[in-house]
């Protein structure tokens, strides 16, 4: 699905009018009458509605919700329309008319000063003061409305996008001039600021609404930005050969825990074999090797001459993908060890853990990684790459611009994590619950992606399907022990079962 800027949106809404064609007003009505169908499936008709409006389009639509309303059987619906400049939009002002019909409707038009009302915790307030359109932050007596709203106990519903949000960038936003939304009902794409942690407080639960706008697959509409469906992974998936043994499964090498980690070797052999691939050889330090092969017995075994740590590189050339990182820890020998085995890689390869925050303490070494690589770091890792940034939009940004600079792709785990690619698109992943914010998830994340590269996925593919199956196992797992009781051998215990779903249609 793609992400669109605000300027794409208004074209396409204007693209929509002209070749559906529909009027403007009669595409206003559709986009109402959707967000309508969510609150009157979500709220009882004796709910108190307290309608905020602004003068533009975002109000127009809110302006056709309170009718809509009050057509479903809701009783109590008051609308408040801020028209200060007396600068009303045509769909807008049609709306009023429209509006002034339904005298169980209690209407005020705001022009000069306003008495707000009551707000309590038994009130939904519909967000309809701005949308997609601002350039620059509320200020004046529009804040001052957003702040009294926010102080409130009621229930806030933006409409299409939480008034004062800015669609892409909000470095510059006042952000105590925005609305905090508990739901907010988009309407046909995503936003892309919907997608940063910090913005969680102001869009609440979001949901995309299809009104049937029009795409002319065009320029207009071409986009760095993607939310990956389901659709789009399940594509990716490859059958499996009735044929297949070991051998035409992939061998992967699979360097991980040094002493006193053996877990982070053990998780990600577990997810990686979980995941398909043929074999695995893991290279760990000789003390190590019993507790692996008591808990992985599928696993082949290289030791490391050194019982504590990573100290000897080898030869990858018998290896269809690497995977380093997961506990291997940053003493010099494993620093050395690591860039003479990577920079010599034969084979794709994925990094992790560790071996990031080597990176970060090396950055010059960004230039010897191998081109395709796949790098999967936390927020504390990215920034050892790039360095701290002020918001999520910016941390993006420098990530895209890594991952095309160094032609690598870079996951950025989190909620909706993302899959930047060397061509500078950013593919944001769907699945993944709080739950998996335990010790050891990123470790299984790393297995899955290192079993797919072994199996002949391409980079991009690994990267992004093995982003989503993590996420689903980990959803799966939450379904049946609850987020607080996750824990990473849950998401390896659920990865069939992730499978199983993904190819389902």
């Amino acid at each position: 699905m793609k992400i669109l800027s605000a300027v794409q949106l208004h074209q396409l809404d204007t693209y929509t009018i002209e070749h559906e064609p529909i009027s403007s007003l009669d595409l206003m009505e559709r986009a109402s009458k959707a967000f309508t169908d969510e609150i009157v499936a979500r709220w009882q008709p004796d709910t108190p509605v307290k309608v905020f409006a602004g003068a533009g389009n975002n109000g127009g639509d809110a302006l056709a919700v309170a009718r809509h309303l009050a057509e479903k059987g809701f009783t109590d619906v008051s609308v408040f329309l801020f028209n200060i400049g007396e600068k009303i939009s045509d769909d807008c002002k049609a709306n009023r008319q429209r509006l002034q019909n339904y005298s169980e409707v209690k209407f005020e038009e705001i022009t000069t000063q306003f008495t707000p009302p009551p707000l309590t915790a038994a009130d939904l307030v519909i967000d309809g003061l701005f949308g997609t359109g601002i350039s620059r932050p509320l200020n004046g007596g529009f804040a001052s409305v957003v702040k009294y709203i926010n102080a409130s106990s009621a229930t806030v519903v933006s409409i299409d996008v939480p008034s004062g949000l800015m669609c892409e960038d909000n470095t510059y936003n006042v952000m105590n001039h925005i609305i905090r939304a508990d739901y907010t009902f988009t309407f046909q794409y995503p936003k892309l600021a919907f997608l940063f942690p910090e913005n969680e407080k102001y869009c609440g639960e979001w949901k995309v609404l299809d009104i049937g706008i029009l795409d002319p697959e065009d320029e207009t509409t071409q986009t760095f930005y993607h939310l990956s469906e389901k659709a789009d992974v399940q594509s990716m998936l490859k059958p499996r050969s009735r044929f297949a043994h070991k051998g035409s499964m992939g061998h992967a090498a699979l360097v991980a825990g040094k002493k006193g980690m053996a877990g982070a070797a053990i998780l990600a052999s577990k997810a990686c074999l979980r995941a398909g691939v043929g074999k695995l050889t893991l290279h760990t330090p000789e003390l190590n090797l019993p507790i692996v092969q008591t808990v992985v017995p599928e696993v082949v075994v290289d030791v490391d001459p050194d019982p504590h740590g990573f100290s000897r590189t080898f030869d990858t050339s018998g290896f269809e993908a690497l995977g380093i990182g997961p506990g291997i820890g940053t003493e010099p020998q494993t620093t050395q060890t690591f860039i003479e085995q990577v920079s010599q890689a034969k084979c794709p390869v994925v990094i992790d853990a560790d071996a990031l925050n080597i990176i970060g303490s090396h950055r010059g070494w960004l230039t010897q990684l191998p081109r395709d690589c796949i790098l999967t770091p936390h927020k504390k890792e990215l920034f050892g790459l790039i360095s701290s940034t002020n918001n999520s939009y910016e941390e993006l940004e420098r990530t895209r611009e890594l991952a095309v600079r160094q032609h690598i792709y870079i996951v950025i785990k989190g909620a909706f994590s993302a899959v930047c690619t060397p061509e500078g698109m950013a593919y944001f992943n769907p699945t993944g619950n709080p739950g998996m914010a335990t010790a050891g998830s990123g470790d299984v994340l790393t297995g899955i992606i290192l079993s797919l590269l072994a199996q002949d996925y391409k980079s991009e593919a690994a990267a992004r399907l093995g982003t989503y199956l993590h996420g689903l196992a980990g959803d799966i797992a939450a379904e049946q022990r609850g987020l607080e009781s996750l824990i990473a051998s849950d998401i390896i215990d659920s990865l069939g079962a992730a499978f199983k779903r993904t190819r389902e249609g």
